[in-house]
């Protein structure tokens, strides 16, 4: 995957963020010198406190360029890593958008929040780390060092003893902990596929009185990723008393050896002082290049798991598409030898050798038992999957020679999940057309049955819905998606058991709306009462996968042997009741 993209508008920064922090570096590195001089000629050789005063402001000024140096250096590695971030955030968001329904099922969607927000936000650390520390690090290092060697090289030689020791210790560290941090994210997947679930479905856990159970199975996850951070982090937690250690050993032993050295007269106090703060930055220099390491190791495995979703194959596109300008004009449509399943190594079907003609404007219902493969064939029309054999047609053109945006224009769709947004009621159903006007939102609703109910709102349209819809009922919010269908106008309507939630006579004012509105319009309703169903133009009779029966009721009663079984089961129930 190439990160170009995202650094490129943000170069500057990327160059100027390292650039202000090697200034940093090397006034930290000339600061202990100047102290040092102070120590040897000011107090040393008395040259008096002039020299002092002046040694001290040339210290005062090297700070202040030090302090913007940091300042600045920090800045721009924060408009860096954010630019990062913003842009390759948006990039997957919009990568996400593309992906079929099968990628979707491949990818849990908590897996996806996950790899949005902390996957992402990992990447934009490691950046932020590496600017502030990628040059100010090594270069503390090299110039520390450069320094001592020059002060004293014999007593020099103790860091390089400890050095090569404490690299061989962080490597090992590294590389226990990248597949660590690796697993400590898909726990962390699983803990947000939890809480999406449970604050979802909150709810049907309350109804159930289920919450000792969401409970217990949100400790589960919650102490999955406790124990795998825990286990990950003890590198790190391991790293720091390591470091510490070697620091305070180092610098003992050059206290102890330099000490000697001052009494016998082989070396100033100054150097000494000077000889042992750079001690003490050539192992904070070290700790700083561990911490890169380590935040690095975790970062390139969110790295690589953002890289999966942009790298992921999307199976439904219109890339080679033949007609990419027209659309949907007429509305027919049909199926040919059309064969399905959702995972491509089983051996059976879900849809087999369908073979089905509608013609526009017809209202055809389609009506079989739970798990028959009704939404199933109607999802390949608008292609939220792909047939694996056989073809679907749209007004003669096969389905994947259509740019889906035009395809997806003509068709609207009304799922057996009735989803609504946070928002307005008015801005919900704008989803349907986005320049409705008013007058056209509240036919629609008015043809939805809908308006009704929302004109008993104290904010009618303006009222603002939950997350979901949750606050209004199951059958105004089917009704407010068909109002949302209807506002598309569109040459081809599927209504999937849309109309479950509503009484039968409410059903019967829709389905009369459907006729006087969307003359021209191919209606597609996939219902369980065979009510939904009764009066439409043709009825298709779906049983495991298998078209079983075509026709009107009055043709199908008395030719499809499935046909008849649910209707005289409903009638039956209906006489009972």
């Amino acid at each position: 995957m190439n990160y170009w993209k995202y650094i490129k508008p943000y170069l500057y920064a990327f160059i100027l963020g390292p650039i202000f922090m090697i200034v940093e570096v090397v006034g930290e590195v000339f600061m202990p010198k100047l102290l040092a001089a102070i120590i040897n000629e000011g107090v040393g050789n008395d040259k008096g406190i002039g020299y002092i005063i002046i040694t001290g402001i040339l210290m005062v000024i090297l700070a202040i360029i030090m302090m913007l140096g940091g300042v600045l250096g920090a800045y721009f590695a924060t408009v860096a890593s954010s630019g990062f971030a913003n842009d390759l955030r948006k990039d997957v968001f919009n990568r996400i958008q593309d992906f079929s329904f099968a990628n979707i099922d491949k990818f849990s969607t908590g897996s996806l929040v996950t790899r949005l927000t902390n996957d992402i936000t990992q990447m934009q650390n490691m950046i932020m780390m590496m600017l502030r520390m990628m040059l100010r690090s090594p270069g503390m290092l090299i110039g520390a060092l450069i320094m001592a060697f020059i002060i004293n090289a014999r007593l020099a030689c103790i860091i390089a003893v400890v050095i090569p020791i404490l690299a061989l210790a962080l490597f090992l560290i590294i590389r226990v902990g990248f597949p660590r941090f690796n697993i400590m994210q898909k726990k962390l997947d699983g803990l947000n596929s939890t809480i999406q679930e449970g604050l979802t479905n909150v709810r049907v856990v309350k109804s159930f009185v289920r919450e000792d159970f969401e409970e217990d199975r949100f400790d589960e996850a919650n102490h999955e990723l406790r124990d795998k951070s825990l286990h990950a982090l003890k590198v790190v937690i391991f790293t720091f008393p390591i470091m510490t250690l070697a620091m305070n050993v180092t610098v003992l032993a050059v206290v102890w050896f330099g000490g000697k050295q001052v009494i016998v007269g082989d070396m100033l106090a100054g150097d000494l002082t000077a000889f042992t703060t750079y001690v003490t930055q050539i192992l904070m220099s070290l700790m700083m290049l561990s911490m890169i390491i380590l935040n690095s190791s975790r970062a390139l495995a969110s790295a690589r798991r953002i890289k999966e979703v942009m790298k992921a194959k999307i199976d439904i596109n219109d890339i080679y598409a033949a007609e990419k300008e027209k659309k949907v004009e007429t509305g027919d449509i049909e199926f040919k030898n059309v064969c399905f399943k959702y995972y491509k190594n089983n051996h059976e079907w879900v849809l087999e050798n369908i073979n089905l003609k509608i013609n526009s404007g017809e209202a055809v219902g389609i009506i079989g038992s739970t798990g028959s493969g009704k939404t199933s064939l109607i999802n390949l029309i608008p292609r939220l999957y792909d047939a694996d054999e056989g073809e679907v047609y749209v007004d003669g053109v096969n389905v994947k020679d259509y740019s889906l945006n035009n395809l997806r224009n003509g068709v609207s769709c009304v799922l057996q999940k009735n989803l609504l947004f946070s928002g307005s009621i008015i801005d919900n159903l704008r989803w349907g057309d986005e320049d409705a006007t008013e007058e056209e939102i509240i036919e629609a609703a008015k043809s939805a049955q809908a308006d009704g109910f929302v004109s008993t709102f104290t904010d009618g349209y303006e009222m603002e819905l939950g997350q979901g819809g949750v606050n209004v009922s199951g059958g105004q919010k089917q009704r407010l998606c068909i109002a949302r269908a209807l506002l598309k106008k569109p040459k081809i309507l599927i209504l999937d058991d849309s109309t479950s939630a509503v009484d039968t006579a409410t059903e019967a004012r829709i389905r009369e709306a459907f006729k006087n509105d969307l003359k021209d319009s191919t209606k597609i309703i996939i219902a369980q009462r065979i009510s939904s169903v009764i009066d439409a133009d043709k009825i298709v009779v779906i049983d495991d996968g298998r078209i079983t029966g075509v026709g009107t009721h009055t043709e199908l009663i008395n030719s499809c042997e499935e046909y008849k079984e649910i209707y005289y089961s409903q009638m039956d129930k209906e006489v009972t009741a």
